[in-house]
């Protein structure tokens, strides 16, 4: 069995005290094993983004606990992507790629040959010198996914990184982030509402419905990979977590 990278225990956050309070996260208990892609589903506003947040720092839990178990040689435990690439207007494709490891006492020649890896896995190996200006959305999205590799972490956290690009270049992502994560083995938390997305990328997908957000319901998908969006059997996982998601929304 695979050793786990992320260990949440009862985990609950609230903002604010008294009749102000506001409670988004309770009592969530979820476990990652390394190597795992798992996806965590649900409606906007059931604190989704905040588990993230909670996973990198950004948020202080109210109650529980959060432990990441990295490697004893990973500098990095955890890189984020985002909806929104964030890609520096000043640099170089290649060197905002490489600019994580700024700071890392790698020589600059590595760290653009690092960089240079990372574009050829991403599949833009021969844009590292164009400016992000030149790029297309879903290009810049995967310098985004290359930048948060390069810096080698045991997780990979995305945060519905592809809910703002257009459907076809959505799924082509799709089919990359399962080929990127099959060559490196990566562990992947990827959060979105989009339950067809979920299932063609998982490896373990986690309902959480609300407010306050909570665990609904679970589901492995054991398919095999590469998956096709419109395959019998992927359809029916995934109106079948529809019923859960409704489910638990109407449960809590």
């Amino acid at each position: 069995m695979r050793d786990t990278v992320i260990d949440i225990r009862a985990l609950s956050l609230a903002y604010g005290e008294g009749d102000q309070r506001n409670v988004v996260l309770e009592a969530l208990d979820l476990q990652v094993a390394r190597g795992e892609v798992l996806v965590i589903v649900g409606e906007s506003g059931v604190g989704k983004s905040t588990l993230l947040r909670v996973l990198m720092g950004l948020s202080r839990p109210s109650a529980g606990r959060v432990e990441v178990h990295a490697r004893p040689d990973c500098r990095t435990p955890m890189a984020m992507v985002f909806q929104d690439a964030r890609l520096l207007p000043w640099r170089r494709v290649i060197d905002n790629v490489a600019f994580g490891l700024e700071g890392s006492g790698l020589a600059r020649a590595a760290r653009r040959a690092r960089a240079a890896e990372m574009l050829a896995l991403v599949g833009l190996g021969e844009l590292g010198g164009r400016w992000p200006h030149q790029l297309s959305g879903g290009q810049r999205q995967r310098v985004a996914i290359a930048r948060a590799l390069a810096v080698e972490p045991d997780v990979l956290l995305m945060d519905e990184p592809f809910s703002a690009l257009d459907s076809f270049t959505r799924e082509g992502l799709q089919d990359e982030l399962q080929r990127i994560t099959q060559e490196t083995g990566k562990t992947v938390l990827f959060v979105t509402h989009d339950i067809d997305e979920a299932v063609t990328i998982a490896d373990r997908v986690v309902v959480i419905a609300g407010p306050p957000g909570r665990i609904a319901a679970e589901m492995r998908i054991a398919l095999p990979r590469p998956r096709r969006r419109r395959d019998a059997a992927l359809q029916e996982i995934a109106r079948q977590l529809r019923a859960e998601l409704s489910r638990g929304s109407a449960g809590l």
